[in-house]
């Protein structure tokens, strides 16, 4: 059994507002988020949209950058004291020495879709069709970056067989495709339903559900969360649980939440300019969000066992240990008090 690392934490109170036993130490943060309009980061629109870091004594800054590489560096380079984003990130930075920990999951699937430009493959057969291609990712080091590095790695093609481009995860990667820059995309929601449901893409490969995700990687994947260095978790403990609880109450929400729902709660600019897309992808990957904050212990092992492939073509300064790259306890505390 994995055991998180223990950290000093002080009981929540039982209202939703916060009590002056368990004020945050901080009431402003920065919260670097790796392209906030994609449906991997809704809980945190919720969270700020319903005013629940608010009701935590908070004032969240959501700094967006195009992806959650680039989300992660400005964490690193002191500009952001939180970051959203991908656990193989967290990972990826205690193997290269920086001391990561996640301390709430917004995921339980990664919620990652590879697919290729009908545009360009009017007939696609197979993966090696894509020899020679220019295959779209967030960014270099991103999670879709990973992703699509394993998909071609598991159908026997070599790093240098294709040629990553940049396109960010909003209406510039859709351009891409439709422009024919790149052939073949590697993103998340709602950029992908965008492209899907005009015929634009044929897709590959899904893990926008449980049953996908375990059908490619033999196990559940690690997703979206929300972490910070251990030297912030640490000093700021209720700060982080005013975090967690804000989040945690937004998945609660999301559970039951109807289309109305979310359409008066998301910002209109977020669906890009279609609602019924926009719903859709969300109902594509509604599982894919976790209910209550929580990661599993399997999960934690199987994005160590697929990690452990990238890290191999990196120098390490250690090789991280599965129980030091996550903490549950803030997300359990969360989920006692608005009981999701």
């Amino acid at each position: 059994m994995l055991t998180a690392p223990a950290l000093p934490l002080i009981a929540a109170g039982h209202s939703w507002a916060q009590t002056s036993a368990s004020k945050p130490e901080r009431s402003e943060v920065t919260l670097a988020v790796g392209g906030r309009t994609a449906i991997y980061y809704l809980p945190l629109t919720i969270a700020e949209q319903l005013g629940y870091f608010k009701d935590e004594g908070l004032h969240v800054e959501l700094q967006d950058h195009a992806s959650d590489s680039l989300a992660l560096q400005s964490m690193i380079k002191g500009f952001a004291n939180v970051t959203a984003g991908s656990y193989e990130h967290v990972v990826d930075l205690r193997a290269r020495g920086f001391n990561c920990l996640a301390f709430v999951f917004t995921g339980r699937a990664p919620q990652q879709v590879f697919g290729v430009s009908t545009r360009t493959f009017a007939q696609f057969k197979e993966p090696a069709q894509l020899k020679g291609r220019r295959v779209g990712t967030t960014d270099t080091d991103s999670a879709t970056h990973w992703f699509a590095k394993y998909l071609l790695a598991r159908a026997g093609m070599q790093p240098g067989d294709v040629e990553y481009v940049s396109v960010g995860n909003s209406t510039a990667a859709a351009m891409a495709i439709r422009d024919g820059r790149i052939d073949a995309i590697a993103n998340i929601d709602p950029v992908i339903s965008l492209l899907e449901f005009r015929g634009e893409i044929r897709v590959l490969w899904d893990t926008r559900s449980l049953r996908g995700t375990h059908d490619l990687y033999g196990g559940p994947m690690g997703s979206g969360c929300l972490y910070a260095s251990q030297d912030f978790v640490v000093r700021y403990p209720q700060t982080v649980q005013a975090l967690t609880n804000a989040v945690v109450r937004a998945l609660k929400w999301l559970q039951t939440a109807g289309p109305s729902d979310i359409v008066k709660a998301v910002p209109e600019s977020f669906m890009y300019g279609d609602r019924a897309v926009y719903l859709a992808a969300l109902g594509k990957a509604r599982e894919a969000l976790s209910p209550d904050g929580l990661v599993s212990e399997d999960c934690v092992e199987t994005t160590h066992r697929v990690m452990a492939k990238y890290m191999s073509t990196r120098s390490m300064v250690r090789p991280p240990s599965p129980a030091a790259t996550f903490n549950n306890e803030f997300a359990r505390r969360a989920k006692r008090r608005f009981q999701a």
